[in-house]
C-alpha cells in the first residue's frame, strides 16, 4: 500500500500540484541543484523559519527527489515570504518527524502525516 501511495501522490504532486503552487507568489520553495542535469529544481512545500534555520518533514524521505539531490548537494536555496535566502540543507534521521510536525504549520503538517510513508526531518541553516 504505502509504494502505490507514494507513487500516486507524487504523480500528483508532480504533474498538477506543485506546477500550480510554484506560481503563487508567497508559497515556500525550496531550490535544489538536480543531481543529474544540475539545473535548479524548485519544490513547493511547508515549514517554519525558526531563528536562522528553516525546518521542515519530507513525507517520503529519500525518496523524495528534493532529497536525494540535497544528498548529492546539500548547498539550496529557501523562498520564505517572497524572499530567497541561500542555506545549507542537514537531513536529521535521529529527529522525531511527528513531534517536529506539531512545530510546523498545521494544514501542510496534517498532509504529511497523512500521505507520508517515511518522514524525515530537514534543516536548513540560513546564509542570509
Amino acid at each position: 500500500m504505502s509504494d502505490r501511495r507514494f507513487r500516486a501522490t507524487t504523480a500528483f504532486q508532480r504533474h498538477i500540484a506543485n506546477p500550480l503552487t510554484r506560481l503563487l507568489p508567497f508559497q515556500t520553495l525550496l531550490e535544489t541543484r538536480g543531481r543529474v542535469s544540475g539545473e535548479p529544481r524548485r519544490t513547493p512545500l511547508g515549514g517554519r523559519r525558526v531563528g536562522e534555520s528553516f525546518w521542515l518533514v519530507s513525507e517520503f524521505g529519500t525518496k523524495s527527489q528534493y532529497v536525494r539531490n540535497i544528498q548529492a548537494d546539500p548547498r539550496v536555496r529557501v523562498r520564505i515570504g517572497g524572499r530567497w535566502h541561500h542555506g545549507t540543507a542537514h537531513l536529521l534521521p535521529d529527529d522525531d518527524p511527528v513531534a517536529r510536525l506539531r512545530t510546523l504549520p498545521k494544514g501542510n503538517s496534517m498532509a504529511v502525516k497523512a500521505l507520508g510513508t517515511q518522514l524525515l526531518t530537514i534543516r536548513v541553516d540560513l546564509a542570509d
